[in-house]
């Protein structure tokens, strides 16, 4: 599998180090849309040599050569995804993870409208929706939980 990371990142125009190929791989395989420090803590072990500096650079070269996008979905912190395909986020507020949300169906017709609200002469680049509440693991935690309570209070 790691021979196929080193041709995407060869076919992007990008030297495949050692570093650089661990750093894709893990975002392919992990679609957590993990941070930097997610990075790190993950490849650290096995990579000593490697620093965050590293991993922002190298995060920074594959979103200008279209292998990775950046997700703003919280204030302090980028987030990256390997799928550079056109989908949404949803953040859950209660346990923090980050799903890709894909519909094909939808989605064609809402980008097409977002495109239609920027003014006449500007040209629409891309366009990122995110989506935060609960997942749905989280709720049926929540109902679990509160279906616990009301045995115990009858």
């Amino acid at each position: 599998m790691a021979d196929n990371y080193h041709t995407r990142l060869d076919a992007a125009g990008i030297r495949p180090s050692v570093q650089r190929v661990a750093v894709y791989s893990y975002l392919c395989e992990h679609p957590v849309h993990p941070t930097v420090e997610t990075v790190y803590a993950a490849l650290s072990p096995d990579y000593p040599t490697l620093s965050k500096t590293t991993i922002y650079n190298t995060l920074k070269l594959f979103e200008e050569k279209k292998l990775v996008q950046t997700i703003k979905i919280e204030d302090d912190k980028l987030r990256y995804d390997a799928d550079t395909s056109q989908h949404l986020h949803f953040k859950c507020e209660r346990c923090g993870r980050v799903f890709d949300i894909f519909d094909d169906r939808n989605l064609p017709a809402y980008t097409e409208k977002c495109r239609l609200l920027a003014p006449a002469g500007f040209e629409v680049t891309k366009i990122q929706t995110n989506l935060w509440g609960i997942c749905a693991d989280c709720a049926a935690a929540d109902k679990t939980a509160d279906s616990t309570t009301s045995e115990r209070k009858g």
